[in-house]
């Protein structure tokens, strides 16, 4: 299983800063490893985060997102206390949820 995304989540005057580090290998099905052999591709293909039971943020991604991607955004409405999810989704089938308090 993949390692615990770290996300914080800050109620501002303007919304709710986002800051959600994951943890993922993102390969690009381009690389060769040590025997010449391609390595296949296995990336974070799909990206959620919700908030009330509503998404606030859907986004689908492809191989040339970064190895440990770093994903900042912002959204309206949430406030103290309230609780994010993050889910996301890798070419393999493999998927992870995280959740976060908002701070």
């Amino acid at each position: 299983m993949p390692d615990p995304m770290r996300i914080r989540a800050n109620a501002l005057a303007d919304g709710v800063d986002v800051r959600v580090l994951m943890s993922h290998e993102m390969e690009t099905g381009q690389r060769k490893d040590g025997s010449g052999n391609v390595v296949p591709a296995h990336f974070i293909s799909n990206v959620t985060v919700t908030h009330a039971g509503k998404t606030v943020l859907s986004a689908e991604w492809g191989p040339a997102v970064s190895k440990n991607p770093y994903l900042q955004f912002k959204f309206q409405g949430g406030k103290k206390g309230d609780e994010i999810s993050v889910t996301w989704v890798d070419t393999k089938g493999e998927t992870r949820t995280d959740k976060a308090v908002i701070g």
